[in-house]
């Protein structure tokens, strides 16, 4: 006998999403990466073979490549630090030193290495990725950087993007695009301390 769906009954919208299996597909992409297989290379089909699923598995949990591969580059960031919100330099050391540990983390540093090296190919997952992941991580950086305008510790009349992208591009052109450069325990202090000294007001 069927009976009636009550009102006060939700309706079921397919299986929930199995945390597990989503942690091999992507597990398997990464490991495909650090073989040396190119994002041209990998469909998938392929995907899905080496990880001993179905196709239609990772079809239902992504609609193709690319916001998988998205999922991919996500896990490899670390989450966004707690800030103090006290002093502007205390947070901007706390926000580069994320991105020196993101750098010192073998995997990520490959893998991102990686990517952004066959990006131009993919445009559509690079815009996915930039708009995201780094357009959120640049923001907190612009926060701190208003903050510290808005408390005088920074000169008001500069550009912050411009100071921002000053800050994090030391950082991420070591940790990045080169792979044997050193990312001492201080580097993110002397990074601040050097571009804040040029933006502290006369």
């Amino acid at each position: 006998m069927t009976h009636p769906r009550t009102a006060d009954a939700p309706e079921r919208r397919g299986r929930p999403r199995n945390a597990a299996l989503d942690t091999a597909v992507v597990e398997t992409v990464l490991r495909l990466l650090e073989e040396g297989v190119t994002l041209g290379e990998l469909s998938m089909e392929r995907i899905a073979r080496e990880a001993g699923v179905g196709k239609a598995t990772v079809y239902r949990r992504w609609p193709g490549k690319e916001a998988l591969m998205l999922d991919v580059m996500r896990s490899l960031e670390h989450a966004a630090p707690e800030l103090a919100g006290e002093s502007v330099r205390d947070d901007l050391v706390t926000l580069l030193e994320t991105l020196r540990r993101r750098g010192l983390a073998k995997r990520s540093s490959a893998v991102l290495r990686t990517v952004l090296a066959q990006i131009k190919a993919h445009p559509g997952l690079w815009q996915e990725y930039h708009d995201k992941v780094v357009t959120a991580r640049r923001e907190a950086v612009h926060a701190v950087l208003r903050r510290g305008m808005a408390t005088g510790e920074v000169r008001s009349d500069l550009d912050v993007e411009l100071m921002g992208d000053l800050i994090v591009s030391p950082m991420l052109s070591r940790a990045m695009f080169h792979e044997r450069a050193e990312l001492p325990e201080d580097l993110p202090g002397k990074i601040v301390d050097a571009v804040l000294e040029g933006v502290r007001p006369r």
